[in-house]
């Protein structure tokens, strides 16, 4: 079954089954209503179109299968345009008048900051399928991205053992990067390492910003780049760091938010070389996986890149879709009794809802991005690991510290 966009604002659309005699689709009562806030305009609409997208496929799949419980997903789909206001603004719009309970959505912290308090008050439940910072936790928000020991401990491993320990930071002026830094910030002085300088621009400071900050890091000479720049600032960074003639091999930036959806806009030439934590790749070359990115690119376009927010949107849904078969109910309260413990095999591998934390077991790659602006997987974890959002260890892992043969091949340091 395909959907139909049916638009009623610039900024607002409702994602409807089409009716039609397919056989092994929902014919049954009222359907599930989910909202969904993803950002198709603004600094960081690159990604959240990789979660938009991601959400109707697996709605996509889901009805075809003939729905949960016979009864067909619906999505109401606004867009917040990047702007956290909003994204409280449409929350509050999505539960009273639009009469949804679950709400799929939010990329920044900022946003997703805007709108717990709102779920919260109205007991709503909250899918956030994007890494973040940690030290966070609310019974109504269910959080499918990377915690900072699945991404940042195991970037901070890596660069420290294979790079050095004089690092420069650079990153958004909000909430994560400041965070994000901090873990990392503790990471290189436990380790004797130095904290050569640290940056924040403006989510759209222009190009001039991110030039002049690469030529201080020039000067400075550091082992690596700690990036924690989001949206369209990531291409200034990558171009920026290529107009001062800085080698990647040399002097990587190494990041766990620059994603195929921002090198797919910047091209695969300033971003080749440069280095990123991740809990999913489109690299991944499991059967599963290859499978899943062949579906999202005959609905989307086979130009449209997966990435780590993709691939959390996506899996979410079908856990969610399970949840709700489980409990033949969208009711919250019933839902966050079987959410919690439940699995999924994901296009990464099999995840898991943490019992204990409403955060998810994930799978921790590092990828080094290669001439075709696709990553070459050069450090793996042995298995699923378990989220620690409040970073209670700072022990990085093991694995980290030796390089993956795949390392060597992709360059290695030069």
């Amino acid at each position: 079954m395909h959907h139909r966009c049916a638009a009623r604002t610039s900024n607002d659309f409702r994602m409807t089954p089409m009716t039609n005699n397919e056989p092994g689709l929902a014919h049954a009562s009222a359907p599930i209503r989910i909202g969904v806030l993803y950002s198709r305009t603004g600094v960081t609409s690159a990604a959240e179109i990789t979660q938009l997208q991601a959400t109707v496929l697996a709605v996509d799949e889901i009805n075809r299968a003939g729905g949960v419980s016979g009864r067909e997903i619906e999505l109401v789909c606004l867009d917040p345009q990047c702007v956290p206001r909003r994204y409280a603004e449409l929350a509050e719009q999505l539960i009273l008048e639009h009469r949804v309970k679950i709400i799929a959505g939010c990329y920044m912290s900022s946003t997703r900051k805007a709108v717990i308090p709102i779920v919260e008050r109205h007991n709503a439940l909250l899918f956030y399928a994007t890494p973040y910072e940690g030290f966070e936790y609310s019974r109504n928000v269910i959080y499918t991205g990377a915690a900072p020991n699945q991404n940042t401990l195991p970037l901070a491993g890596f660069m420290l053992s294979q790079f050095g320990s004089r690092v420069s930071m650079i990153g958004s002026d909000y909430v994560c990067p400041y965070e994000s830094n901090r873990v990392m910030s503790d990471l290189i002085l436990e380790r004797g390492g130095e904290k050569v300088d640290e940056t924040y621009l403006a989510l759209d400071a222009p190009w001039q910003s991110y030039l002049d900050a690469a030529q201080r890091i020039k000067q400075r000479a550091p082992d690596f780049i700690f990036s924690t720049v989001v949206g369209e600032g990531i291409q200034h960074l990558y171009r920026a760091f290529a107009h001062v003639g800085l080698d990647p091999y040399r002097m990587p930036i190494a990041s766990h938010m620059t994603s195929e959806a921002e090198i797919a806009v910047m091209g695969s030439d300033l971003a080749e070389g440069h280095i990123t934590s991740a809990a999913y790749f489109q690299s991944i070359g499991t059967a599963a996986n290859l499978a899943a990115v062949r579906r999202y690119q005959a609905r989307f376009g086979s130009d449209q890149p997966a990435n780590m927010c993709w691939e959390a949107a996506y899996f979410q849904m079908h856990l969610l879709a399970d949840a709700i078969r489980r409990v033949g109910s969208d009711d919250p309260t019933l839902l966050l009794r079987v959410l919690p413990g439940l699995e999924y095999d994901a296009p990464q591998g099999r995840i898991r809802i943490d019992e204990h934390n409403n955060h998810t077991y994930l799978h921790p790659l590092i990828g080094r991005v290669n001439a075709s602006g696709q990553f070459d997987i050069i450090g793996r974890a042995p298995g699923r690991v378990k989220a620690d959002p409040y970073v209670v260890s700072h022990t990085t892992p093991a694995w980290t510290a030796a390089a993956h043969p795949e390392f060597a091949r992709s360059g290695g340091v030069r």
